[in-house]
């Protein structure tokens, strides 16, 4: 039989916001709208293209990223807090 720990920790939840079909600036007001709601849980955010403008914004405030390129020619992209 497994034991369960005494005070199991909560899987950290992932938000996630479909940007694609948003004209600019919207998908970059959204994504700082969400970071600001919930700074501690992390968010996947898909766009149409690359968000090379957003990179930089995410360092400055603190923020790490991942991006991936997905085969329809979308990036979704991780950002989380910096440890």
């Amino acid at each position: 039989m497994r034991q369960m720990p005494d005070s199991p920790a909560e899987p950290q939840r992932e938000r996630f916001l479909d940007l694609r079909g948003l004209d600019p600036p919207a998908p970059l007001m959204r994504v700082f709208e969400a970071l600001d709601a919930a700074p501690d849980l992390p968010l996947r955010a898909r766009f149409p293209r690359e968000p090379f403008p957003l990179y930089a914004m995410l360092q400055a405030g603190g923020w790490t990223r991942r991006t991936v390129a997905r085969e329809d020619g979308s990036f979704e992209i991780l950002i989380s807090r910096k440890a």
